[in-house]
C-alpha cells in the first residue's frame, strides 16, 4: 500500500502484534512507548492512527477505546512476514519431525497432520489428500447399516483406505451387497480407480437386459463410494479452538454456521480448491473467505499444497481467527507440507 509511510507501517505493525497478543484495542500511549518508537509523542501517534483509520487499516470499536486492525491491516502485516518454513527454528522442526516419526500410511499421516496443525496454531487443522490418479484397486467391502444405508470400504494398493456411508436409492440385501463386492473384487482388482467407473458403465449398456439389476446396483454402490471428481480424503481437528478466548466469535448463530461448515468436509474441499493452486510454491494466506463461503466470515485460511514428484497430492491448512500467531503458523504449515512430501503422504506400494 503505497499511501502508508514507514512510520505508519511501524505503528500498524505494533497495533497488529499487540492486538494478537491481548485481544484488546491498542491505545496511542502503548504504541509511543514501544521499541523503535520511543522518540514519537502520543499526539503524533494519534494523528498517524487517524490517518491509518481513514485508509481503512484501523477501526475504533468504541469512542473512548483504542484501535484494532482491520482485515486490510492483517494482510499488510502478513505481506511483511513472507511465506515458507526457512525461519522455523531447528528445535521447532525437530519437534514436528518427532511427531511424525512413529506414523505410516495415508490415514495415520493425515490424522497426525490435522492434529499437529491444530495444536501449533490453536486453530482448525486441515489435511486433504487426493487419491492418486494411477492408484490401483485392491479390495472393496460393503456392510449394511440400515435400510438403504451402506458402509463402503475401498482399499487401494497405494495404501489408501477410505470408508464412506452411502445413502442408496433403493435398499439392498446382504446377499446383494456381498455379490456386488465379489463382482468388483474379482473383475477389477488391480485396475486403476478411475477406469472402474467407465468400465461399469460400458458393461451396463452392453449387458443391460441380462444383468441390468445386478450391474445397476454395483454401479450405484461404486459411484457413491468413489464419487467422480471428489477423490479426496479430509481430516479436520481443532474446531473447538474457535470457541475459546482466541476464537473471536461471540455470536452464537454465526458460530453455529462456522462449525457446521467446518464439519461439512466436502465444503472444506471446495473452499481449499477455490483458493489453493497446486502450482504455487509457498504458503498462502487468505482473508476473504466469505467471498466463497459466507459462513466463514471472520476467519483466515493459511494453506500450502503438498506434492510428490511434482504432482499435487493434497493440501495442508489452518483455519483460524484473524487474531493468530501468523509467522509461527505460516512457518509450521510450510514445513509440514515439506514433511508430507518427504513421506509421500503415506502412499507406499
Amino acid at each position: 500500500m503505497a499511501e502508508v509511510t514507514a512510520r505508519q507501517r511501524a505503528i500498524l505493525m505494533v497495533v497488529v502484534e499487540r492486538y494478537i497478543e491481548t485481544g484488546e484495542p491498542v491505545g496511542s500511549g502503548t504504541i509511543a512507548a514501544s521499541i523503535g518508537l520511543a522518540n514519537v509523542s502520543s499526539a503524533t501517534v494519534r494523528n498517524e492512527m487517524v490517518a491509518l483509520a481513514e485508509a481503512g487499516l484501523l477501526e475504533q470499536p468504541h469512542t473512548s477505546a483504542g484501535r484494532v486492525p482491520t482485515a486490510r491491516a492483517f494482510k499488510l502485516y502478513v505481506d511483511g512476514l513472507g511465506g515458507g518454513a526457512r525461519r522455523l527454528s531447528a528445535v521447532s522442526m525437530g519437534e514436528i519431525d518427532a511427531r511424525f516419526a512413529d506414523v505410516a500410511g495415508t490415514q495415520a499421516v493425515l490424522e497426525r497432520t490435522s492434529h499437529v496443525l491444530a495444536t501449533l496454531s490453536s486453530g482448525v487443522g486441515v489435511a486433504i489428500a487426493a487419491m492418486p490418479g494411477g492408484d490401483l484397486l485392491e479390495h472393496v467391502h460393503f456392510s449394511r447399516l440400515a435400510v438403504a444405508r451402506v458402509l463402503a470400504v475401498v482399499v487401494t494398493r497405494g495404501g489408501m483406505v477410505r470408508d464412506r456411508v452411502l445413502a442408496l436409492d433403493a435398499d439392498l440385501s446382504l446377499t446383494e451387497l456381498e455379490t456386488a463386492a465379489n463382482f468388483l473384487n474379482e473383475n477389477f482388482r488391480g485396475w486403476e480407480i478411475e477406469r472402474v467407473r467407465a468400465e461399469l458403465r460400458t458393461r451396463v449398456e452392453r449387458e443391460r437386459r441380462e444383468y441390468q439389476r445386478l450391474l445397476g446396483s454395483i454401479e450405484q454402490l461404486w459411484t457413491k463410494a468413489v464419487p467422480e471428481g471428489t477423490g479426496q480424503t479430509v481430516y479436520v481437528e481443532g474446531v473447538a479452538n474457535l470457541v475459546g478466548p482466541m476464537g473471536g466469535v461471540d455470536d452464537r448463530e454465526r458460530l453455529r454456521e462456522m462449525l457446521g461448515a467446518l464439519e461439512a468436509k466436502q465444503r472444506l474441499v471446495e473452499l481449499l480448491n477455490a483458493y489453493i493452486d497446486a502450482r504455487q510454491e509457498s504458503v498462502r494466506v487468505v482473508f476473504e473467505l466469505e467471498e466463497h463461503a459466507p459462513e466463514m466470515a471472520g476467519l483466515v485460511l493459511i494453506a500450502a499444497p503438498a506434492r510428490l514428484g511434482g504432482e499435487n497430492r493434497g493440501t495442508v491448512a489452518v483455519i483460524g481467527p484473524k487474531r493468530m500467531q501468523y509467522e509461527r503458523t505460516m512457518n509450521a504449515v510450510g514445513y509440514i507440507a515439506q514433511v508430507l512430501e518427504r513421506q509421500g503422504l503415506g502412499y507406499r506400494g
